[in-house]
Formats: structure tokens, C-alpha cells, sequence
């Protein structure tokens, strides 16, 4: 299936974590730190990360923001915490998805699945130019350009607004946007579109949402004009 590395202090839940993945056909490594999950990031080039955010050494966060310095694997954090902001920090740090302490093994599962098809969907060759407006996509590189000015996104940036060039002019709904950007196991997670919605907004300068339009209750658009 897939290398999978587990950063987490808890002991206990490295040894179920081990078992229960090795047992669905995942190669697992496991760290204790945050200092040795990035070694093993660094020199192993696991497929997908799960992360704690309450390590010993350093915060989870930044250690999501230092891998994200020089690799695009996926990271599933783990957290005790449900709180909304603490799921905006992790997202905002570099985070693909967020997973609350306790969790089932076959939702844990679902999720590494997802990430590990989205990297394999990102790394197959695509030509794809998308033009809206003054939006230009280049979806073989991961390039924006607005009125000829570079726009910098992180790879899930990148997707949601590609999938909204993609539908311009139409209303996605929030079911249809996690559908396809996150994966078919996502329907209700619409704080993920907040965030990133507002993300995309402030570095487009879109800030009274006239280009990535809300309709409140339903989704988002792209406007055509």
C-alpha cells in the first residue's frame, strides 16, 4: 500500500498504530520526537505523515511548517483538540487533514488512502491551462498568475481554486468541493472551504468576495467575468 510515518509520543499508540496499519498492507515507521520524525521524513521519504501536535521536543506545528519547507508529503494531524482554531492553525501551517484524538482505525485508514490518491492524482502529468478572467492556471506546475502577477499557493490552495476555474460561473456545492479536492470520505468538514476560501481571497485581494463567490448555505463559485 503505502510508506507510512507515525510521529507520536504516546507509546501505546505507536505500537496500535503499527499494528493496525502493517495489518491493512501499509509499510509503518514510527517516531517519538518531532526532531527524529523530521530525520526520517528527510531520509526515508515516507508517502504519508501523521503527525501529534503534543510532542516533547517541539509543537506539532512546527514541525508540520518545517517539513513544508522542502517536501509536499502529505500530513494528517492528530489532536486531542477539536477546537476550530486549533484545526485553523494546523491547516494554515501546512496540514492536508485533521484527525481528533480518539479516532477508529478504519477512519484513520480512509483518510491516508485519500492523501496517498490526491499525491498520486498531483504527480501524474497534466498539461492542463485554465484561463478565468484575469486568472491563468498552469496545472502541470502548480502556477497562478493574476493580471501577470505570480500568486503563491500551497498545493491544497492550488486544488480547490483549480476545481473552481474548472466549474467558472457555476455554483459547487461544499459536498461536491471536499468530494473533489479532499475525497469522497469528506462531506462535512465545510471549515476546511472557510479557511482556504479566506485564504484564497486575501492573496487574490478578493477581500468583498466578488471573484470567489459564497452562496451562503450552498458552496462556492468562481466568477466567469
Amino acid at each position: 500500500m503505502a510508506r507510512v510515518l507515525v510521529v507520536d509520543d504516546d507509546r501505546a499508540l505507536l505500537r496500535a498504530l503499527r499494528v493496525g496499519l502493517s495489518a491493512r498492507g501499509h509499510e509503518v515507521q514510527v517516531a517519538a520526537t518531532g526532531e527524529e520524525g523530521l530525520s526520517k521524513v528527510a531520509l526515508d521519504e515516507p508517502e504519508v505523515v501523521i503527525l501529534d501536535l503534543g510532542l516533547p521536543d517541539l509543537d506539532g506545528l512546527e514541525v508540520c511548517h518545517r517539513i513544508r519547507q522542502w517536501s509536499d508529503v502529505p500530513v494528517i494531524v492528530l489532536s486531542a483538540s477539536g477546537l476550530e482554531d486549533r484545526k485553523v492553525a494546523a491547516l494554515d501551517g501546512g496540514a492536508d487533514d485533521y484527525v481528533t484524538k480518539p479516532f477508529g482505525m478504519a477512519e484513520l485508514e480512509a483518510r491516508i488512502r485519500t492523501a496517498i490518491r490526491k499525491r498520486r492524482r498531483d504527480d501524474a502529468p497534466n498539461d492542463d491551462r485554465l484561463t478565468v478572467g484575469a486568472l491563468e492556471l498552469d496545472v502541470a506546475h502548480h502556477h497562478v498568475e493574476l493580471n501577470g502577477r505570480v500568486i503563491d499557493l500551497t498545493s491544497k490552495e492550488f486544488d480547490l481554486l483549480a476545481y473552481l476555474a474548472r466549474h467558472a460561473g457555476k455554483v459547487c456545492t461544499h459536498r461536491m468541493i471536499l468530494g473533489h479536492v479532499w475525497g469522497a470520505e469528506y462531506g462535512r468538514e465545510a471549515e476546511y472551504l472557510r479557511v482556504y476560501v479566506y485564504r484564497l481571497r486575501r492573496k487574490l485581494g478578493d477581500t468583498d468576495g466578488r471573484v470567489l463567490r459564497t452562496s451562503p448555505g450552498i458552496g462556492y463559485s468562481l466568477s466567469a467575468d
